[in-house]
């Protein structure tokens, strides 16, 4: 008898981090006094200007029908603007993409670039999606390590130790998640010449391209390595900079024959993205930043603040982030130790143990590659950010 689910999605993984998240709120739900620390989404509504667009979209009867595949054009252009305007890079409508979300756009990247048998360097520590999502295409993913002591930036001697004749592919994130890095400049230029050199193309997620902190500066790849000529592919979305994670829109960059092959794959499986959402991000985009800038200053407090605490527990170290709303502490210390009368000797073991005995959720760096290691949101509200965290420390403390 044959199996009931194909080979390839039985081969697939699930979301690690929205799996934590589902199980948090159910808890929460049934009563539970969870904090959950999984989620990679704003604690902020999305702005009124946004929403408001949105209500009005709903009663515009063009709204009701199809639309173009590639994306409204009102927001093909919105983007194209956007683009230039934060990182100077001068797109075309032509070359624009909408897609539902974030995560739909890395997908289809993937889909149209590669085939069976390429390889893909994946920095570690990564998102989650990115092998799976390479997975699905017959590709091989290829993590490349980086070291915490250079707070988890990537270098081009890390990418040339991994690089073989049937690399095809950089997957370049910069501020990164889940470990909130953020590539020097100069360091992103050197990459992009390696990438270059190489023949290598070059995905660059831009998702977190406003949440950056300190001194840090973040610069859009094809921008400062001229030198990568249209080998590259930017992703994007409204969902991270503007607290719309649920409107669902993302978008994709490239060149004209890379766009036109994702416009038709797009046009075989989802169509057009809703054309509601579409609309409000016209008004995001067209907006200006103050309510991006409100919640940058947030999460810079609580970014801070989250650092301090975790590096005030014995066993854990956390290098401060850059960028993004994670913290990434090592928490190999606490492995093989007696607390609340267990001992866990994986960090996917140990975040069991807090779920269930303190209910506080955060993600083990199993699921980002790396494994003693905890993902942390700081994209909570304060309160609750100060109290998870004096729970796990006195967990900790109590042994």
């Amino acid at each position: 008898m044959s199996a009931r689910v194909s080979n390839l999605l039985a081969g697939l993984a699930p979301s690690a981090t929205l799996a934590v998240d589902a199980k948090a709120k159910a808890l929460k739900a049934a009563g539970e006094p969870v904090i959950g620390y999984g989620a990679g989404e704003p604690d902020f509504p999305t702005p009124d200007h946004i929403v408001e667009a949105a209500v009005q979209a709903c009663y515009q009867v063009s709204n009701h029908k199809y639309t173009p595949t590639a994306g409204l054009p009102e927001l093909r252009d919105a983007i194209v603007a956007k683009t230039l305007r934060d990182t100077g890079l001068a797109v075309t409508p032509g070359q624009v993409l909408v897609t539902n979300g974030g995560k739909h756009a890395v997908a289809t990247a993937f889909m149209t670039l590669l085939n069976p048998g390429d390889e893909v360097l994946i920095p570690a520590p990564y998102w989650t999606t990115y092998p799976e999502a390479v997975y699905l295409t017959g590709a091989r993913a290829v993590p490349v390590p980086t070291s915490e002591a250079n707070g988890f930036r990537v270098t081009v001697d890390d990418l040339e130790q991994a690089r073989t004749d049937k690399t095809k592919l950089l997957v370049f994130v910069s501020p990164s998640n889940p470990t909130g890095a953020v590539v020097r400049p100069d360091d992103v230029a050197a990459i992009g010449r390696w990438a270059a050199e190489h023949d290598i193309w070059v995905l660059c997620d831009e998702i977190y391209e406003h949440l950056v902190y300190g001194d840090a500066k973040n610069v859009s790849m094809p921008v400062v390595a001229p030198e990568l000529g249209d080998r590259w592919v930017v992703v994007n979305g409204v969902a991270k900079t503007y607290a719309m994670t649920g409107w669902r829109i993302g978008w994709m960059l490239g060149a004209p024959d890379v766009m036109n092959a994702a416009v038709n794959y797009q046009s075989q499986t989802t169509s057009n993205i809703s054309n509601i959402s579409q609309r409000a991000a016209v008004a995001a985009l067209t907006g200006d930043l103050s309510a991006v800038e409100t919640m940058r200053v947030a999460f810079d407090r609580r970014r801070q603040l989250m650092t301090s605490m975790l590096n005030k527990i014995p066993g854990v170290n956390c290098v401060e982030p850059e960028g993004a709303f994670y913290c990434y502490p090592n928490v190999e210390g606490l492995l093989g130790r007696s607390l609340g009368g267990r001992t866990a000797t994986t960090s996917a073991e140990l975040a069991a143990n807090l779920l269930e005995m303190i209910k506080i959720a955060v993600v083990p760096g199993e699921a980002f590659g790396t494994p003693g290691f905890f993902r942390l949101s700081y994209a909570l509200g304060d309160n609750d950010l100060v109290e998870g965290l004096e729970r796990f420390a006195a967990f900790v403390a109590a042994g």
